[in-house]
């Protein structure tokens, strides 16, 4: 008499099922090389940066061609499964999780720059293009690309593109969403679409700017026309230290005021300066309880004068060490640290979860000092970076995804940051995107009614709803689940902020 089948093992063999007809569909349109379906292919793909979190997929496809591409996704809509596309798998909010019952479709093959053109000064390059690949063909005309994630030496344009990144020197020239000038691919019935254009403006509604940020839930990209701009004659990079983290805030406002919009304006605390001096050497004051990095770019006449009125703010609003690099090699010196504050956290904690909002600048003190408190309450350590110039913070909160009761507090703390930015006037994410790291939070910000004008863009675009499906904008009944777990655990910091 045979035992009976659980629940369990009932839906491993129906996955078992569904994945081999997704695989026989999909072998009548790629090549044999080009899928992954075994475990021990497809663990490499189940999350992005962000760790804590991981799904595997039924099926990873590896498209060569357009062509390609384009059936793999006519398949899947035929036979209704979801598709989430990825880049380089750098993203730090789990945009790029793979779907349970769905394809992870890799654009890494598509990684040929196709045209630089100097006289216009734009580059059309695929979607796997690395973000420093550009810089590095756009050299040699005198050019550059200006948006510099601090992953730029392996994330690519089209996850750029997804999460509207930034970088250290999105202050002054902008994040993914003011570089680019047209974005090329298929929406998921396989169909092409193009937005934007070549000129400085698209007829029709600017649907540029909605599928910049939109996290691959609209459509895959497959080509980006970027812009590039004229490499400065010259660069020079402040570094400012400070005995207190008010003092250091109020700089960063007061440099705006002044009507200085420096290239970059990076904040560090003194947790964050310690990690990345151990790890680079870079030469930062260990005795501070921020440090300051604020750079000017253009003409040695430019740089120069401003350098002047920018070290004059800093000392006025209480600076107790000013260094200026004095070359190209103690400018980058002086970077080498902000771009490895990454790497530099993974060598002091065993996982880190990397938060992202957005608050005004005069309020950047206050969320440090509230992020101190937060540390008291949950019992886990914080080290924070941020683009100081446009209020965008990187608390990292330091915790061991082994132990499961720390991954619950770290996923509360990052919760009391996000809502804790929006009672500041702030935003839940400046940069990585929401994936599945913010999905509750979302709900904290926007109201049902605003929650569903976004999921009414996204059926105009993917009426089944499979490109990048539970990601990004939460549900009503998600955002209610949410509310009575935060009111069951006392969570609810901001009780005021309107909600679920």
């Amino acid at each position: 008499m045979n035992a009976p089948v659980s629940p369990e093992q009932q839906a491993l063999l129906a996955r078992a099922e569904h994945q081999a007809r997704v695989v026989a569909a999909l072998q009548q349109v790629v090549p044999a090389h080009a899928l992954l379906w075994n475990r021990e292919d497809i663990t490499p793909y189940e999350c992005d940066g962000l760790t804590a979190y991981r799904e595997r997929p039924l099926v990873v496809v590896l498209p060569e061609t357009y062509a390609q591409v384009q059936a793999v996704l006519k398949t899947c809509h035929a036979l209704e499964v979801p598709v989430v596309a990825r880049g380089a798998g750098t993203g730090l909010s789990g945009g790029a999780m793979p779907h349970r019952m769905g394809v992870t479709l890799s654009l890494a093959k598509f990684n040929k720059i196709l045209k630089v053109d100097a006289a216009s000064r734009t580059a059309l390059v695929q979607g796997g293009v690395r973000n420093l690949a550009i810089s590095e063909a756009a050299a040699p005309f005198g050019l550059y690309y200006a948006p510099d994630p601090s992953s730029q030496i392996a994330c690519t344009i089209g996850g750029n593109v997804a999460e509207n990144s930034g970088g250290v020197h999105c202050l002054k020239y902008g994040l993914t969403v003011h570089n680019v000038l047209k974005v090329r691919g298929f929406t998921i019935e396989g169909d092409e679409i193009e937005f934007g254009s070549d000129a400085l403006d698209a007829p029709g509604y600017d649907l540029l700017s909605v599928i910049i940020g939109s996290e691959g839930m609209l459509a895959v990209t497959t080509e980006v026309t970027v812009k590039l701009v004229p490499k400065p004659q010259l660069a020079r990079c402040i570094m400012a230290s400070f005995d207190d983290l008010r003092k250091a805030g109020d700089a960063v406002a007061a440099v705006i005021a002044a009507g200085i919009i420096p290239a970059g304006l990076e904040m560090m605390d003194k947790p964050m300066t310690a990690a990345v001096e151990d790890f680079v050497h870079a030469g930062y004051d260990l005795s501070a309880e921020a440090i300051l990095l604020c750079e000017s770019d253009g003409t040695a006449e430019e740089v120069e004068e401003e350098i002047g009125r920018m070290s004059e703010v800093l000392r006025r609003c209480g600076a107790t060490a000013i260094a200026v690099s004095q070359n190209e090699t103690e400018r980058l010196k002086f970077w080498s640290g902000r771009k490895n504050a990454f790497p530099a956290s993974g060598r002091i904690s065993p996982d880190y979860m990397c938060m992202d909002s957005t608050i005004p600048r005069k309020r950047l003190a206050d969320i440090l000092l509230a992020i101190g408190e937060m540390e008291k309450k949950y019992q886990l350590r914080c080290a924070n970076v941020f683009h100081a110039g446009d209020g965008n913070l990187h608390p990292l909160i330091l915790f061991d995804a082994n132990d499961p009761d720390q991954l619950h507090r770290c996923e509360l703390f990052g919760a009391e940051i996000l809502e804790t930015s929006v009672a500041m006037g702030g935003t839940v994410t400046g940069e990585h995107g929401v994936g599945v790291e913010k999905l509750n939070s979302m709900c904290v910000q926007f109201s049902a009614a605003e929650n569903e004008q976004m999921f009414g863009v996204k059926r105009a675009f993917d009426s089944r709803g499979l490109l990048n499906p539970g990601k990004v904008i939460p549900t009503l009944q998600r955002c209610a689940e949410y509310g009575k777990m935060l009111v069951r655990g006392g969570q609810i910091a901001h009780p005021d902020l309107p909600r679920f």
